[in-house]
C-alpha cells in the first residue's frame, strides 16, 4: 500500500495562506479529476475545510501532489513549506484522528466527521476513491464512532461556533438587547444562530444568497432573512457580524463597515470571520469601535478547553493505535489475496490434471492401489517441482532467506508437525 496524506491546516498555515487552496463544492470534481490524471496516481480524495486542505493519495508520490497544491494555489511556492507529508501507518493514524477531532482546532469537535464524510461522497461520485480508500474512510468512520461512544471526548466539545460567542462576550456583557446579522446558510452559521439563541440573543438577520435556505435556519427562531444584496444597508442595525461563506472575494467590504459605523455613532460592533477565504476585508481591523476576528483567533478560547479534554484524548489515542494496527494488518490478507488465490488455482489444476489420468487408468482395468499410488506421487512431484527447483536455485546463489521462508511457510524443521 502506497497511501499518502500531503496537506495543510491551522497549525501549519495561517489563514491567508490557507485560503488560497480551498476547494468548495463547485470546484471539488474537476480537482479529483485533475489529481486523478497524475502520473501514477490511482486513487485520491480532497479534504477541504476552512482549518484544512488535505490530500488522500494512493500511486502518486508526494512531490507530484505537492507542485499540484502550489499550482492550484496559483503557484506560489511558498505554500510547499506549510505542507505536511504522512504516508503508511502514519497516514492511517492520520486519517482516524482527524475523524475523531484529535487534530482539530478545537479538541473533539464533532463537525469534522461530516466534512471527511461529504469529501469521502465527492470522491466517490468522481470515481476517485478506489478499494484503499474505500476500506480506510469506512474504517476511520467506525473508528470515529467508536471513541465518540467509548471516551467522553465529545461530552465538553465546543464547537467553532460556540467559541466564537464566547469571544463575543469580552465585547458584550450580554446579548438580549444586540442584533446579530449572519451571513451565510452552512452548518457553521446554523450552528451559530443556534447558540445566540440559546444565549438570549435579542434578535437575527440571517443573510444568503438562497433565500429558502436562509429560512430553513431562521424557522423557529427570532430572526428575519434578507438576500445578500441587501447586506450593506442592514449592515448599521448589526452589534454581531459572524460571516462564513464560501464565496470568493470579500462579502463585506471595508467601505460597508465605514459607512456601518458612520450610521451607529460609535457603537461598537463584533465581528467574526469563520470563512476561508476570508469574507470581511482585513483592512476592516484597523477601524476604531471594530473587533474583527478570524477563525484563528479562536486559538486562546479552544486552549481552554483542551486541558478539560486532553486526557479522553490521551485514552482515544490509545484506541486508535490499536485499531491502526488492526487495519494495517487487515490491508496485508489483502495484499495477500492475490497469491493465494493463484497458488490454489495452480494446486487445484494440478489436482484435476492428476485425478482426470487415475480415472482413465482405473476406466483402463488397472489395479485400483497401483492408480492411487501412482496419483499420489504424480501429485506430490507436481506440487513441489516449482518451490523445489526454486529452493535449489536460492541455496546455490548463498541465498538462506528462502530457505528460511519455506521452513515458515511449511512448518518444517524443529517447529514441524
Amino acid at each position: 500500500m502506497s497511501l499518502l496524506v500531503l496537506g495543510l491546516n491551522h497549525r501549519t498555515a495561517p489563514v491567508e495562506v490557507r485560503e488560497r487552496i480551498v476547494f468548495d463544492a463547485e470546484r471539488l470534481p474537476h480537482a479529483l479529476a485533475a489529481l486523478r490524471a497524475l502520473p501514477g496516481m490511482d486513487e485520491a480524495l480532497i479534504v477541504s475545510t476552512c482549518n484544512r486542505t488535505e490530500v488522500y493519495a494512493v500511486g502518486a508520490s508526494g512531490d507530484a501532489v505537492c507542485g499540484w497544491l502550489v499550482a492550484e494555489s496559483g503557484g506560489d511556492a511558498a505554500l510547499a513549506d506549510c505542507l505536511y507529508r504522512i504516508e503508511g501507518p502514519d497516514a492511517v493514524r492520520h486519517a482516524f484522528s482527524v475523524a475523531a477531532g484529535l487534530d482539530s482546532m478545537i479538541l473533539g469537535e464533532p463537525q469534522i466527521l461530516g466534512q471527511l464524510k461529504d469529501a469521502y461522497r465527492a470522491a466517490q461520485r468522481a470515481g476517485t476513491a478506489g478499494g484503499i480508500l474505500n476500506r480506510l474512510f469506512q474504517t476511520t468512520f467506525a473508528v470515529a464512532k467508536r471513541v465518540r461512544t467509548e471516551t467522553a471526548i465529545g461530552a465538553a466539545a465546543v464547537s467553532v461556533a460556540s467559541a466564537g460567542i464566547q469571544l463575543a462576550r469580552r465585547v458584550f456583557a450580554g446579548f438580549d438587547r444586540h442584533t446579530a446579522l449572519l451571513v451565510g446558510a452552512g452548518e457553521m452559521i446554523e450552528l451559530t444562530a443556534r447558540h445566540l439563541h440559546a444565549q438570549g440573543i435579542g434578535r437575527l438577520i440571517i443573510a444568503n444568497r438562497s433565500a429558502s435556505r436562509a429560512e430553513r435556519i431562521a424557522e423557529g427562531l427570532p430572526a428575519s432573512v434578507i438576500r445578500l444584496d441587501a447586506l450593506p444597508a442592514h449592515l448599521p442595525q448589526a452589534d454581531l457580524v459572524v460571516s462564513s461563506t464560501a464565496r470568493p472575494g470579500h462579502v463585506i467590504s471595508f467601505d460597508d463597515v465605514v459607512r456601518a459605523l458612520g450610521e451607529r455613532r460609535h457603537r461598537p460592533m463584533f465581528m467574526l470571520d469563520l470563512a476561508v477565504p476570508r469574507d470581511i476585508d482585513p483592512r476592516v481591523a484597523a477601524l476604531e469601535d471594530v473587533y474583527l476576528y478570524t477563525i484563528d483567533d479562536l486559538r486562546q478560547v479552544m486552549d481552554e478547553n483542551v486541558k478539560a479534554r486532553e486526557a479522553e484524548a490521551e485514552v482515544a489515542r490509545r484506541l486508535i493505535d490499536a485499531d491502526v494496527l488492526a487495519f494495517m494488518a487487515a490491508l496485508k490478507v489483502r495484499d495477500a489475496a492475490p497469491a493465494i488465490r493463484e497458488l490454489r488455482a495452480q494446486a487445484e489444476a494440478t489436482r484435476d490434471a492428476a485425478l482426470a489420468e487415475a480415472r482413465r487408468q482405473l476406466a483402463a482395468g488397472q489395479s485400483p492401489d497401483a492408480v492411487l499410488e501412482q496419483l499420489a506421487t504424480t501429485l506430490t512431484g507436481r506440487l513441489l517441482h516449482a518451490p523445489s527447483a526454486a529452493l535449489r536455485e536460492a541455496a546455490e546463489a548463498g541465498d538462506a532467506s528462502l530457505a528460511e521462508a519455506a521452513a515458515r511457510l511449511f512448518r518444517t524443521g524443529r517447529d514441524g508437525p
